[in-house]
């Protein structure tokens, strides 16, 4: 369970800090995405990745049974 809390954790990120990077037009990959420019998606993209920072730090923190 730890390494998968883990493991979803850092997917979670990975997809939040992409998608705020598109929103913020920051990350202009790939060119015909609908998220590039829409503000809205930076709020979303950083939900997103505190949520896989938070499994992160839950999957680090879990004790082995």
């Amino acid at each position: 369970m730890k390494g998968l809390l883990t493991f979803v954790g850092v997917l979670l990120l990975a997809a939040g800090l992409l998608f705020a990077g598109q929103g913020a037009g920051i990350i202009d990959w790939p060119s015909s995405s609908f998220m590039l420019g829409a503000s809205h998606w930076v709020t979303y993209g950083l939900v997103l990745a505190g949520v896989g920072l938070l499994f992160i730090i839950l999957g680090w923190s879990r004790r082995t049974l």
